[in-house]
């Protein structure tokens, strides 16, 4: 893990609600195998967006509330956060192209 923050149930509310930058939150499981297979595009995504956006990952095994408060029903989920509020959301496995396009619109609207 590079540039990728860890989320929490805990830090949720700081580090992504609060947030004066756009937050992408890839939600995530060890057993998954399309989150393991997305895992190196997150990486991709992070160094590319430095400075434009935040970057980070949620264990929803290990934080159970913050998903569920979300609806996350499938994983992988990236959810981009810009003002507290979900801005985008895209489910399962993402190409580099399809999430950076929901950055770029996220980060313009």
């Amino acid at each position: 893990m590079g540039n990728e923050k860890t989320f929490t149930d805990s830090n949720f509310q700081t580090d992504v609600l609060a947030s004066k930058e756009p937050v992408l939150v890839d939600f995530w499981a060890e057993w998954c195998g399309p989150c393991r297979m997305l895992a190196p595009v997150i990486e991709r995504i992070a160094g590319a967006n430095q400075g434009k956006i935040v970057v980070g990952k949620m264990n929803v095994d290990e934080n159970q509330s913050t998903p569920q408060k979300y609806g996350i029903q499938g994983i992988p989920t990236l959810i981009i956060f810009k003002n507290g509020e979900v801005a985008n959301q895209l489910v399962g496995f993402q190409s580099q192209e399809n999430i950076q396009r929901a950055i770029d619109e996220a980060v313009k609207a």
